[in-house]
């Protein structure tokens, strides 16, 4: 990513990794700003400028650092080195958090943010596993600041717990070689080609994302495959049939041997809507009424009995041509 202009906190600068993206985007306009979480300038653009508004970065200070429980791949999610993302996928749930201000935000007090990872990692009676990339893509993030590279060689000295990321980019590249001693748990993002280049604006394709997974594997990552979301579109049977019998073709041996299987279904909303109806005026209307129900403040999900269909034809699909890949949950 290459960003148009950077919003900053002025306190963002008294840190090693503020100054030094200071110096890498030294030729772009720099906007000082009181609050990263609220900037009154961009707040107030109309819809049709979130692509616009996607190349920009904002840079600040991380001020809460509160784990939340989770039970699903990790024991906690936990707010880490960045925020939103430059990609524009047309149902991402930040939208609905954080309305059209969903760009990537960077935050460069990494140092306390580790430090905390491996206090409660350390004290912990079990290995725990922490979610650090629910806010955001840190494969992504990585091509901009290095922190992922960081964090899995400063984190993976640890003598315990693990971290987790899921990703929808391929470049993992400078991953590859770093002694990760089997403490991180990289997680594939996939979707049909199809849903990718019409729904999934500025991720990698497929092809790209499968290379990674099998790449990561080779080089010890522990690696997990979420299919979402599951998107209910024209065609959807045969476009997951497609893509799952591509990942039986694509999938190394030593990947299928250790994989498992997320899926996640589609949520929408009012504001996704709104949103996608001007900035994105010649991409698919992914509110279907006749498949989806209201599921309060706005927000709609499939319906139970369409949600229990494409469940059941999923995990035929995956049993029929995957055998043997747990698929861990399906929410």
């Amino acid at each position: 990513m290459q960003p148009d202009k950077v919003f900053y906190e002025p306190a963002a600068l008294d840190y090693e990794l503020g100054k030094q993206l200071k110096e890498k985007f030294k030729n772009i306009e720099w906007v000082p700003i009181a609050n990263h979480n609220n900037i009154e300038q961009l707040r107030k653009n109309p819809n049709k400028e979130f692509p616009r508004m996607k190349r920009h970065l904002i840079i600040g200070v991380r001020k809460s650092l509160k784990y939340v429980p989770n039970h699903k791949v990790s024991d906690f999610l936990v707010p880490y080195t960045s925020s939103g993302c430059s990609a524009m996928c047309l149902y991402c749930y930040l939208v609905c958090n954080y309305n059209k201000c969903s760009y990537l935000r960077l935050f460069v007090n990494r140092e306390q943010m580790l430090e905390k990872l491996l206090k409660t990692a350390n004290n912990s009676p079990k290995d725990l596993t922490f979610e650090i990339g629910s806010n955001s893509d840190l494969v992504l993030e990585n091509t901009i600041t290095g922190n992922l590279e960081w964090t899995v060689e400063n984190f993976s000295k640890s003598k315990k717990g693990f971290l987790t990321f899921p990703t929808k980019f391929h470049m993992i590249e400078p991953l590859l070689s770093l002694n990760h001693r089997g403490r991180i748990i990289a997680r594939i993002s996939v979707n049909p080609e199809k849903v990718i280049r019409q729904i999934e604006f500025g991720t990698s394709p497929l092809k790209a994302r499968v290379k990674a997974l099998n790449q990561l594997c080779e080089a010890g990552y522990r690696v997990g495959m979420l299919i979402a979301p599951v998107v209910l579109a024209e065609n959807w049977q045969q476009l997951y049939s497609e893509l799952i019998e591509y990942l039986a073709d694509e999938l190394s041996l030593q990947a299928k041997e250790q994989l498992f299987i997320e899926i996640i279904f589609m949520t929408y909303s009012f504001v996704h809507r709104a949103i996608n109806q001007e900035a994105f005026p010649q991409a698919p209307d992914l509110y279907d009424q006749t498949l989806m129900t209201g599921r309060g403040r706005g927000k709609y999900c499939y319906k139970p009995e369409v949600r229990a269909a494409g469940e059941h034809f999923l995990r035929e699909e995956l049993a029929r041509k995957l055998k043997g890949i747990p698929i861990i949950y399906v929410v």
